[in-house]
């Protein structure tokens, strides 16, 4: 264990703070006065000194001159309630390795003392003193967080950096990476929890899954216009960002942009939502050819195209001409590839690519696709090397070719679970992972986001008293029956339909050809 000695005159307050950093593998010796702590100096090794500024006796900057007059090198780091320019620029002209400003998170402590101990060890000093920072930032950006931009916003920052940080080979900086997402992604479901009722009643909302098509794609779309609509099934924000470079070599961006999976984010009820432009509820009633509940047998996807044409005839765009494509196997996608030429006279080609649908659903079938992807960092890998050698590349390249105006989205995102929740229903209740429905469901109600009246967010009931839960952050529903056999499957698997930033949170991306 590394040995740190921290000075500060409140230390008996700061006792879960050294619990930590014991746990990160910190010996922690601790003083409550600048006199004991230099004789404690004196008398040790430090790896590293937590200073406080503010004492009574010696001050941290007084202590600071005595450090540097010992020339023992050992790098301080200065915690302090002032912000005053002065003070600051005394500590620094001292050569301390960093600055902190109470009240601190404990991993921002580590992350301090993992830069002055050992930075080149791990990533740039430059990438992670800018982590560092934004780690407050982030944290004050989530107490401030009150509208759908705001957690757009915020969840954007989270994916910058963990894409920023993705070549960092310390597990710690994952860690508090992933400490740090978690804890947004627990407010992000309260949040949803509040307000997704009035969404639904298109009060203050973002853009949700029946509007995208309406509000974003159609209006650009005339007859001479071309445009493919690339609907890449469960594809998140930062898969996005990993397969963007290879496509900007043929398109440029013109619009980037997020919008909201409805609840469930499933492909049965968002995608269905996506291409009607209706809510499931509203799908039901006006096509109940078109529809089947959880409880229903067949196909929950299988009139896409129907619904897409129903949606352009309202839209008074049913003198374009368009056609619809599913790509659900290899096969199919290198079929497309030798025929897309034969798509330049369409005004609109919509395909759908399950490819990553079918990644995440095989995870847990295949034991070695659950080793390539055992993470977020490895799941984005392995969604970059299949697209770099998919037919869907070669369509794009086509596209570009053709001057055809490229959009790409998708239906939901997908989350690693991690913490089982137990739920109990009968037989007919859903059998998803992320959300139930159905009659005599019984669960903990903290556990979960519930919604007794199906009807106030726009989905149907499978039957009388039939409400709909939903698993928040990275929970699963398990069965009490067989529980452990069940939890031991599931977990570390990528589901969705439940609320988290990474299902409900998706891309929208413009682009034009680069000739």
């Amino acid at each position: 264990m590394m040995n740190i000695l921290w000075i500060d005159d409140e230390i008996d307050l700061l006792k879960p703070h050294i619990i930590f950093l014991n746990n990160k593998g910190f010996n922690v010796d601790f003083s409550n006065n600048g006199v004991e702590g230099i004789e404690m100096l004196k008398a040790n090794t430090y790896s590293a000194i937590l200073l406080d500024e503010n004492m009574p006796g010696l001050n941290g900057l007084e202590v600071l001159n005595i450090l540097n007059s010992l020339n023992t090198n050992t790098p301080v780091i200065m915690i302090t309630k002032s912000e005053e320019e002065n003070i600051m620029e005394d500590a620094i002209g001292n050569n301390i390795s960093d600055y902190l400003i109470k009240p601190v998170n404990p991993n921002q402590i580590l992350l301090s003392l993992k830069k002055a101990i050992n930075s080149v060890d791990l990533i740039s000093d430059r990438t992670l003193s800018n982590y560092q920072q934004e780690f407050r930032n982030i944290t004050n950006d989530l107490f401030k967080a009150t509208s759908y931009k705001d957690w757009s916003n915020l969840y954007e920052k989270l994916i910058f950096w963990d894409l920023k940080l993705n070549d960092a080979k310390d597990s710690t900086m994952n860690e508090i990476l992933i400490s740090q997402k978690n804890e947004c992604n627990s407010a992000f479901s309260k949040f949803v929890a509040s307000n997704y009722m009035s969404w639904i009643k298109n009060k203050n909302g973002p853009i949700l899954s029946n509007s995208l098509l309406e509000k974003k794609l159609f209006p650009k779309l005339n007859e001479k216009s071309k445009t493919l609509l690339l609907v890449i099934d469960n594809l998140r924000f930062d898969q996005w960002k990993s397969i963007e470079p290879e496509i900007l070599k043929y398109f440029k961006k013109s619009d980037e942009d997020s919008y909201f999976s409805i609840l469930p984010t499933s492909t049965q009820y968002s995608r269905n939502s996506l291409f009607s432009g209706l809510f499931p509820l509203e799908i039901q009633i006006k096509y109940p050819e078109y529809w089947k509940n959880d409880s229903e047998d067949g196909g929950k996807n299988l009139y896409e195209n129907e619904l897409l044409f129903e949606n352009l005839k309202r839209n008074n765009l049913s003198n374009l001409k368009t056609e619809f494509i599913k790509i659900t196997n290899l096969k199919n996608g290198r079929k497309l590839v030798d025929d897309f030429i034969n798509k330049s006279n369409n005004n609109l080609t919509v395909i759908v690519y399950n490819f990553v649908d079918m990644l995440s659903h095989s995870k847990t079938e295949m034991e070695i696709i659950k080793e390539l992807a055992s993470n977020d960092n490895s799941y984005r890998s392995l969604t970059k090397s299949w697209f770099s050698n998919s037919p869907l590349i070669e369509i794009i390249k086509q596209a570009s070719d053709l001057g055809i105006k490229l959009v790409i989205t998708t239906d939901h995102g997908t989350i690693n679970v991690k913490n089982p929740v137990k739920v109990i229903g009968d037989r007919k209740v859903s059998q998803n992972l992320r959300y139930k429905t159905g009659r005599s469901l019984s669960y903990n109600k903290k556990d979960v986001i519930s919604f007794r009246t199906p009807k106030e967010i726009g989905l149907p009931s499978v039957s009388i008293n039939s409400p709909y839960i939903f698993a928040k952050d990275d929970c699963f529903f398990a069965y009490p029956n067989n529980y452990n056999h069940y939890v031991s499957y599931f977990r570390e698997t990528y589901q969705h339909g439940g609320v988290s930033m990474e299902e409900m949170i998706i891309p929208y991306i413009e682009l034009v050809p680069k000739n």
